[in-house]
């Protein structure tokens, strides 16, 4: 097929590759504009588009998809269809209308739980124990299509937002070509109307750890926000951020921090075991390699 393809970070790319490979036509590639980043703030641009560079393929960065030049540009490319994935632009009707075949979006989620923003990071905070991916024909409404394809995985135990990023990402690249595949075959399902949930986008203020929560609540903050923005808390006045945990066998006051056997922190109904964290200043490591150059203090604010 003849497809515009519009993705902006990481988690988009592995669709890209598996479009190209499966030999479709990938007439352009919509993607956010180059951003400042790094320490000297240069613009960067983003995952997809230096996938697309590489490849070879016409990149586009409109700012808007609302104005008569950008529907003109569209339209002008007489697209069988577009693959929208973690776009980041909100598409208007007018746009949805120009394919031949609509457009349709890899969403990370079994819908219609999770709409929005942030699935992956709101099903494990939400202690789901399955999500997947959904091929949907996009509509004006937010994530509310019908689901033309839908894959159920299980989410494992005490698995981060990142580890599941990236399954997910890899499942929604076979699943679209999948898709593509099958297409004049597929009956698109509407939603249920029960069920729907909203994946808000992650504020930082949810980010630092309260220890008078549940070992559940926090082992499921510590690895849904892991890696970014990455749950935390305060030892001696220096910010540490926690990147993977599971519910501990001991029992601790809440906040406080016991070294035997790891590094273990008290809750409400019991402690957390910390695997992974990182100091200001310095690399992600294992709790057990941090252990050895540092003695936290015996509580955490």
């Amino acid at each position: 097929m003849r497809i515009v393809f519009m993705g902006t970070p990481d988690f988009s790319v592995p669709v890209l590759d598996a479009l190209v490979d499966a030999g479709h036509d990938i007439c352009a590639v919509y993607s956010q504009p180059p951003r400042p980043a790094g320490r000297g703030k240069k613009d960067r641009p983003s995952p997809v588009q230096s996938r697309a560079d590489a490849l070879g393929l016409e990149v586009r960065h409109p700012v808007s998809l609302k104005t008569d030049e950008a529907l003109a540009d569209f339209t002008a490319l007489d697209a069988d269809i577009a693959v929208v994935v973690a776009y980041g632009l909100i598409l208007p009707q007018t746009i949805l209308d120009a394919p031949t075949k609509g457009c349709l979006n890899i969403h990370a989620s079994l819908l219609p739980r999770w709409r929005g923003a942030a699935p992956i990071h709101r099903a494990i905070m939400g202690g789901d124990a399955k999500t997947g991916v959904c091929i949907m024909q996009m509509e004006a409404g937010l994530d509310t299509g019908p689901v033309l394809l839908r894959r159920e995985i299980d989410i494992e135990e005490n698995e981060t937002t990142g580890a599941l990023h990236d399954r997910l990402s890899a499942l929604g690249a076979t699943a679209i070509v999948d898709a593509l595949n099958a297409l004049p075959d597929l009956t698109p399902v509407i939603q249920p109307g029960d069920g729907v949930t909203y994946a808000a986008k992650i504020d930082k203020a949810e980010a630092r750890v309260d220890w008078t929560q549940t070992s559940a609540h926090i082992t499921r903050q510590i690895n849904g926000l892991s890696p970014f923005p990455g749950a935390w808390s305060v030892a001696d006045g220096e910010r540490i951020k926690f990147l993977n945990a599971s519910q501990s066998p001991q029992t601790l006051t809440s906040g406080d921090v016991s070294t035997t056997d790891g590094l273990h922190i008290g809750t409400s109904d019991g402690a957390v075991e910390i695997h992974t964290l990182q100091r200001a200043g310095k690399k992600a490591a294992p709790a057990r390699d941090v252990l050895q150059g540092w003695a936290p203090p015996s509580r955490l604010a």
